[in-house]
C-alpha cells in the first residue's frame, strides 16, 4: 500500500514511520507537514492511504479529507482526542486511533484498510473487465461477463454457459478463474465456477441457475454462504 504520513507534530511522523517500517504490506512514500502540502502531493503521486492527523494548522485532516472527495485514498485518523470520532466515521474513513498508538490497535488499522484497498481494486477491475474474449471454433469471440452463468471443466476443455448455449473453450478452470472478477464469480466446486447473481434456489446441497443444477462440494460451502449473505 502506497503511504502517506499527514501530521505537523514531528515526534508524532517519526512514530509513525516507524511502525510503518515494520509492516511489510506498506510502502511509505512520504511524509507532510500540512494538509495543503499534502493535498498538492496527492494531485501529482498515487497514493492508496494516508495516516492523517486532524488538528493542523490553515486546515484539518477533516478538511483535507473533504476537499478530496471520490477519488480519496483510504484513510486512518490519527489523533489524540476522541471527540471528532463520530465526525471521521461519517465521512466512511478505515479507522480512528487516539495518540499514543499501540502497536497491536495501529495494525488492526491496516488490516482494515488493506481489506477496503482490496476492495477498491476488485470493483476497478469488475468494471474495467466488462467482457472477455474466447476462441469459438476459429472465431475470436467477445462474451459479455453478464452473459455468463457458470463454467464447467470438461477434461482439457472448458464449458461457458450460457442462458442460449455453451462454449467449450481448451483451457484449464484455473485460468478461466483468474480472468473472471471475484467480485461477481465464485467456485463453489473444483470443476464449476459460478456467477453469484445467476443463482436462482439451493436444492438438495446443489445451486439451480437458469433450471441447471450446479453441485456445491463441501470445501467451498462456507464461503458460498458468505458471499450469499443468506437471511
Amino acid at each position: 500500500m502506497n503511504t502517506l504520513i499527514i501530521d505537523d507534530n514531528k515526534i508524532a511522523r517519526a512514530t509513525l514511520k516507524q511502525l510503518c517500517s515494520q509492516v511489510k504490506d506498506i510502502t511509505l512514500c512520504g511524509e507532510c507537514e500540512s494538509a495543503l502540502e499534502a493535498y498538492n502531493l496527492l494531485q501529482e503521486q498515487p497514493i492508496d492511504l494516508l495516516l492523517l492527523d486532524i488538528e493542523m494548522p490553515d486546515m484539518t485532516g477533516i478538511e483535507l479529507t473533504k476537499s478530496l472527495k471520490d477519488k480519496r485514498p483510504v484513510i486512518i485518523f490519527i489523533t489524540s482526542k476522541k471527540e471528532y470520532a463520530v465526525e471521521a466515521y461519517e465521512l466512511n474513513v478505515a479507522d480512528y486511533l487516539i495518540k499514543p498508538i499501540v502497536p497491536a490497535r495501529f495494525l488492526q488499522a491496516i488490516d482494515k484498510a488493506k481489506e477496503l484497498i482490496e476492495s477498491k481494486k476488485l470493483a476497478v477491475q469488475s468494471d474495467a473487465a466488462a467482457f472477455i474474449f474466447i476462441r469459438d471454433s476459429n472465431i475470436i469471440r467477445r462474451l459479455s461477463l453478464d452473459e455468463i452463468l457458470f463454467a464447467e471443466a470438461m477434461g482439457d476443455y472448458v464449458k461457458l454457459h450460457t442462458a442460449q448455449k455453451y462454449y467449450a473453450i481448451h483451457t484449464t478452470l484455473k485460468t478461466i478463474e483468474e480472468r473472471l472478477p471475484a467480485t461477481n464469480f465464485i467456485r463453489t466446486h473444483r470443476s464449476y465456477i459460478v456467477a453469484l447473481n445467476k443463482i436462482d434456489t439451493i436444492q438438495d446441497g446443489a445451486l439451480v441457475v437458469h433450471g441447471k443444477s450446479v453441485p456445491v462440494a463441501d470445501a467451498y460451502r462456507s464461503a458460498l454462504n458468505k458471499r450469499m449473505n443468506i437471511l
